[in-house]
């Protein structure tokens, strides 16, 4: 695929695609049913067979994670027999989990794979159009978790390791001209600060190659550069001795390490003279990447945060957001790649699933604002077509994919801004779950962050910033009542962080919430201060359970199940606040 690799070509092959996007779901529908038709799910609601789109409608349920658990624990298990897909099921994915506090097992399949790699040349084909790259390489702050194996034999691994780790990951890479800079050792290493460190140090050793600066999400490269801010000297050292610090004790990454890092005083002297002359870090990655042409990753959704900090550091660059799916599958491909991270929409690729999408507009919002995963109306909403989606509508995304996942609930609320040609582009809007909620309060994702930025502008009068941010339901006090977790860069005085406090509970306009804190049936916002690293301490947390860096997303509200995760706010809290915003 290397050799053929052409981007106009890819091009016009999702032109004639998205074209002709209502009879190209028609036969994925088709496919999809004709290869898992024996598969004891699909015969248990009384398929018998049948490919069309209204008979698939008509006989098998919507569902969430919850009610396809007990297959895919079977699966899991060892259970090789055709439950949900026709082929067995050989690898399994595992989400971020970062929500709930612990992983979901999704299924992963060659299937899942290809459709992967499209996304990947389809973003990259109409990126590439608008900002071309030459035979150079990617600084990718990736990381993969190690893949283990269940208790049934089947291989099991974060979604995003089990794609970095197939061969036609490297292939498409470096068909894309974006071969990572790190070797395999790095981004496989079993430590993620030493890879963090060595991934660092492998994009100054090609500094005049690298040509793009990416990982999966936003936060992992404003994470990469905040630490080069605290190791950058020592970064210069090895460079310039040609030998790698002590810090890193992973016997393969050294060796691996070993064979790029030479003595180079001159280039060690360049980063010092570049990194002094800088002020307060502004345009960090031009000066020490001067032929980067744009910085990439996933940036909309709980990555938005994020981006403040992370033009801070790329200066003048675009920064480009990436394509958007998850665990359990792909949607959609940026194809147009000038548009900032806030405005990005993502074109529906009409062969990688069967989409449906529920009209938040016409179903009974009860249904939607639910908060239990696996509990809906016994009033199944009705759904549309890809094709039948308004423009300037809210939806819920359904949909039904190779590897086993039939008319599932992704939990997520997009909305169409336009259609490329016959095939709708999504702007992400936020999680379906609500977050904070505790009397007749509906706040989301959304509510949470913009709460956050309205009182981040106060901090910012002081030259200070917030590094990041979670949320939680505190029902242990009568009232009930919001807690805002802040990790903030440096010493705040109290009169500002008592404002701050205050603008956080005037900050969420939802009329639900404001009318109960008027009449205290919820009870004043709380903003609670934490050490310096707390959020680093989160991360431990999770790479301690086996999540992969690649795919970890502060959990933006953490509920009394995810214990370890509150306990571990709850410890490392210096200050606390209450609003008197409502008096």
């Amino acid at each position: 695929m290397e050799k053929t690799f052409d981007p106009r070509e890819v091009i016009e092959e999702f032109e004639l695609l998205s074209k002709d996007a209502e009879r190209v779901q028609t036969e994925t529908l088709r496919k999809i049913l004709e290869e898992n038709g024996g598969a004891k799910y699909l015969q248990k609601w009384g398929l018998d067979g049948r490919t069309d789109p209204e008979s698939f409608k008509a006989c098998i349920p919507l569902v969430s994670h919850n009610d396809l658990e007990p297959y895919i624990q079977r699966i899991v298990d060892g259970d090789t027999s055709s439950l949900l897909t026709g082929k067995p099921i050989t690898t399994i994915s595992l989400s971020s989990g970062t929500t709930q506090g612990k992983p979901k097992f999704v299924p992963f399949s060659d299937e899942l794979m290809e459709s992967t790699m499209q996304i990947y040349r389809t973003s990259f084909a109409y990126r590439n159009r608008e900002f071309p790259i030459r035979n150079g390489k990617a600084l990718q702050f990736i990381y993969g978790s190690k893949q283990f194996k269940t208790k049934g034999g089947l291989a099991a691994g974060t979604a995003t390791t089990n794609v970095f780790s197939g061969s036609p990951y490297k292939k498409t890479m470096k068909a894309m001209q974006s071969s990572c800079c790190s070797p395999d050792e790095v981004i496989f290493g079993s430590d993620f600060y030493q890879s963090l460190y060595c991934h660092l140090l492998c994009g100054l050793i090609f500094w005049d190659q690298v040509q793009v600066v990416s990982s999966t999400f936003a936060h992992s490269i404003v994470h990469a550069f905040r630490t080069f801010e605290q190791v950058w000297e020592e970064l210069c050292a090895d460079i310039r001795v040609g030998c790698l610090t002590s810090r890193v004790t992973v016997p393969s990454v050294r060796t691996a390490m070993s064979k790029l890092l030479k003595p180079n005083p001159e280039l060690a002297d360049r980063i010092y003279e570049k990194c002094m002359g800088l002020s307060n870090w502004y345009g960090l990655i031009p000066e020490l990447f001067p032929n980067v042409k744009y910085i990439y990753g996933i940036m909309t959704g709980s990555m938005e945060p994020y981006l403040k900090k992370l033009r801070h550091y790329a200066g003048e660059l675009p920064l480009l957001s990436a394509d958007y799916g998850s665990s359990e599958g792909w949607i959609g491909a940026n194809i147009n790649p000038k548009l900032p991270p806030e405005a990005a929409a993502y074109a529906v690729l009409p062969n990688i699933a069967y989409f449906e999408f529920i009209p938040l507009r016409e179903n009974v919002m009860s249904q939607i604002q639910d908060n239990s995963e696996s509990t809906f109306s016994s009033m199944e909403p009705k759904t549309v077509g890809l094709t039948e989606v308004k423009v300037g509508e809210e939806y819920e995304i359904i949909f039904t994919n190779f590897a086993g996942l039939y008319r599932y609930r992704l939990g997520d609320v997009v909305k169409v801004t336009r259609f490329h040609n016959a095939t709708p582009e999504l702007q992400f809007v936020c999680r379906r779950n609500l977050l904070l909620s505790i009397n007749i309060d509906k706040n989301t994702e959304k509510d949470l962050q913009l709460s956050v930025e309205a009182a981040a502008k106060l901090l910012a009068q002081e030259k200070l910033e917030v590094v990041d941010f979670t949320s939680h339901v505190d029902l242990s006090t009568e009232p009930g009542h919001y807690v805002i977790f802040w990790e903030i860069s440096g010493e705040a005085i109290e009169d500002v962080l008592k404002e701050c406090c205050n603008c956080l509970d005037r900050s969420f306009v939802d009329a639900g919430y404001m009318s109960s804190r008027k009449v205290n049936a919820i009870g004043a916002l709380e903003l609670r201060v934490l050490k310096r690293g707390t959020f680093h301490k989160i991360i431990d947390h999770y790479v301690g359970l086996g999540s992969a860096l690649s795919q970890f997303k502060t959990p933006r509200c953490v509920g009394t199940n995810n214990r370890e995760v509150l306990q571990i706010l709850c410890n490392n809290v210096v200050q606390c606040y209450f609003s008197t915003a409502f008096g």
